[in-house]
């Protein structure tokens, strides 16, 4: 049987509040994967804008420049007219990709619930 974790477990900083608040954005998860995975590690701007349809440029812009101050990619400028500019994915940027890919293979294995989930929720608004 199992028991539910300790109080102290959930505390303010505790490791799976951590994991949440570095997700808190949809774009930050879709951006490792998709670095990780189409682009092996590194990609510029405008090839991850053209990877992620749906983002706007002022949301890339800032989940990378989160993400830059976070520690999981790296931000390259390169000394062209007009400047270039690459992320590569850190070793602490590819950590995170492993649960990432977890979660979406989760995903693609249960987009049934998910389309239930869906429904119910239009349904109901």
């Amino acid at each position: 049987m199992r028991i539910g974790s300790p109080d102290h477990e959930w505390r303010e900083d505790c490791a799976p509040r951590r994991v949440l608040e570095i997700f808190s954005s949809k774009w930050t998860s879709m951006i490792l994967h998709v670095l990780d995975t189409r682009h092996k590690g590194c990609a510029r701007t405008g090839v991850l804008q053209r990877s992620l349809p749906g983002i706007s440029k002022k949301m890339l812009t800032q989940t990378l420049r989160d993400m830059e101050a976070d520690g999981l990619v790296t931000r390259r400028v390169y000394g062209t007219v007009p400047p270039a500019v690459d992320y590569t994915l850190t070793l602490l940027g590819k950590r995170f990709v492993e649960p990432i890919e977890l979660l979406y293979g989760w995903g693609r294995a249960n987009a049934d619930a998910l389309d239930d989930l869906a429904a119910r929720r239009t349904k109901d608004a």
